[in-house]
């Protein structure tokens, strides 16, 4: 076996290595298995291109494919449970419109469960292990409908993954000590576990996922009648020994599908810097192509090429029991058809190294709430009066009662990833309140929490106006007062951005998406790959 091979073996059985000179002794609970060198894992080749199919799936949403050979197709469609953890993280407030956001998580699996997935895949060795969430990307659109957000999170990002209980069998798999590879999250119990980490590392709630394996690639690219990719030269990717994808194309755009197609999504030698976010580049340029040409393919009216796809992704999907038959993934198709190419962003995770890993960057988390906030990424939206910042500072037409008469609870989130929960806050806040007449103010010091602004929730409708004032009386914007099923009562909670003192000031709120998330527009039928000039022909 080669030195490579044995990598990958002793990265599926839990088999933990010495770092090298320079790196970093993984924490508690970390697998090997690098982002860098030459012996990188083979199943990282994998990156990111089921989800190119799925995505194209649900954009297609032509009439009357969703209902071809419905029954069959159902038969063919997998469902497992939506999120395995014990936390879950409440929905989004709706608009002014009633609408919400929806965020779909799109994984891919590197299960060899097949002969055919072996022969595409490789590791024959692996064949039965337990399968690796190589591929795992947040799909978010806008509450309403103008624009779409993908976000990709590099599979050896090194995360905590929560305590999650396979539904089918009752086992508990305990929560990791210390942060390990994001990518393990699936061999707990399911995708419904991989739902979970990402909850619990972003804060944004999922309404659902789709999984696939790599199986129906090949036939699905073929169904699509190919998709244009450009590189900047001539480019083999075959090293010296053998390693590469051997994606062979002239300089220029080319149409590829098939095989071809999987080699594109699955190089790294030959791509730039030869890491994976090179290689996560081009799979954004690929997605957004094909989402292009499934917009513009007269041929896709073709019957047999719409039952051939539609057979194709069926069969290799898992989704939760929100998306578990045809109707309800082309209902889906509908809703996300309705963004233009030029509003759809793609962007990576921002990351640092950890030795051979990475992990999420402060601007990560700019990424993530920005999703949160239902902000788009590609900044267009962000001085429209939709569901933002404008239409929240709105008043209430609900009137509220006398400020004595208005019950309200105050939490102390202070706490941050990096420090404690500020002492007091909680009580001070709420003295605050009841020296201006609120009565019945009180302070909840049964626990702390963690909050980044300042937000006043409330459950019902009938509240709004109540939250208002005191926020108003507080100097909150009113933008930051929201409804949640989460409370049972107006609940004040101080964040992280009120530590000290009695005057609330808010902060200005930097709404850009971070540079290091190498957004790419959907739009963009430019974009070139640059080939390493060592992988020339």
């Amino acid at each position: 076996m080669t030195q490579s091979g044995v990598r990958e073996n002793e990265t599926r059985q839990g088999v933990r290595q010495e770092p090298g000179p320079g790196e970093t002794k993984p924490a508690t609970g970390d697998t090997p298995g690098g982002r860098s060198g030459e012996d990188r894992p083979r199943r990282t080749r994998r990156l990111l291109r089921w989800s190119a199919a799925v995505l194209a799936l649900l954009i297609l949403g032509t009439a009357g494919a969703g209902y071809l050979y419905y029954w069959h197709l159902n038969g063919n469609i997998k469902k497992d449970a939506l999120n395995l953890g014990d936390n879950k993280v409440a929905a989004p407030t709706p608009n002014a419109a009633g609408q919400t956001p929806l965020n779909i998580l799109l994984i891919g699996s590197d299960a060899r469960d097949s002969k055919e997935n072996q022969r595409l895949g490789g590791a024959r060795e692996t064949f039965g292990a337990a399968p690796l969430a190589d591929v795992q990307m947040l799909l978010h659109l806008s509450a309403d409908r103008t624009n779409m957000s993908v976000i990709s999170m590099p599979r050896d990002t090194l995360v905590k993954i929560p305590k999650c209980t396979d539904p089918d069998d009752g086992k508990v798999y305990p929560g990791t000590q210390g942060r390990t590879m994001t990518n393990q999250s699936l061999g707990n119990g399911g995708p419904g576990c991989t739902v979970a980490t990402w909850q619990e590392l972003t804060g944004i709630h999922i309404d659902h996922f789709i999984m696939v394996d790599f199986a129906g690639v090949v036939s699905m690219a073929d169904a699509v009648g190919g998709v244009p990719v450009c590189v900047d030269a001539n480019i083999h990717s075959r090293t010296s020994d053998g390693k590469g994808s051997g994606l062979k194309l002239e300089k220029g755009t080319s149409y590829i599908q098939g095989e071809q197609a999987l080699q594109w999504l699955r190089t790294r030698y030959g791509f730039e810097d030869g890491s994976d976010l090179a290689r996560a580049k081009a799979q954004h340029m690929y997605m957004n192509a094909m989402v292009r040409q499934l917009r513009e393919n007269a041929t896709l009216s073709s019957p047999n090429k719409l039952r051939r796809l539609a057979e194709e992704a069926t069969r290799a999907l898992t989704v939760d029991p929100g998306l578990d038959t045809v109707k309800k993934l082309y209902d889906l198709s509908n809703e996300l058809r309705k963004v233009e190419p030029e509003r759809i962003t793609m962007t990576t995770m921002p990351n640092r190294y950890v030795g051979a890993r990475v992990e999420p960057t402060e601007d990560a988390e700019q990424l993530f709430r920005l999703v949160r906030d239902d902000i788009a990424l590609d900044g267009k939206d962000k001085d429209e009066d939709k569901d933002g910042e404008k239409a929240a500072e709105k008043a209430s037409s609900d009137p509220a009662a006398a400020d004595d008469e208005i019950p309200v609870q105050v939490r102390n989130g202070t706490r941050t990833d990096t420090l404690a929960a500020a002492r007091g806050r909680a009580s001070t806040v709420a003295g605050l309140l009841t020296e201006q007449g609120f009565a019945q103010a009180v302070a909840d010091t049964t626990g702390s929490w963690s909050q980044e602004r300042t937000v006043v929730r409330y459950p019902s409708a009938d509240l709004e106006g109540d939250a208002q004032r005191i926020a108003k009386a507080l100097g909150i914007p009113l933008g930051s007062v929201k409804r949640s099923t989460d409370v049972s009562g107006v609940t004040l909670v101080v964040g992280a951005d009120w530590r000290e003192g009695t005057a609330y000031k808010a902060p200005k709120r930097n709404d850009k998406t971070p540079k290091s998330a190498q957004a790419l527009n959907g739009a963009d039928d430019k974009a070139c790959m640059h080939v390493n000039p060592n992988f020339t022909w």
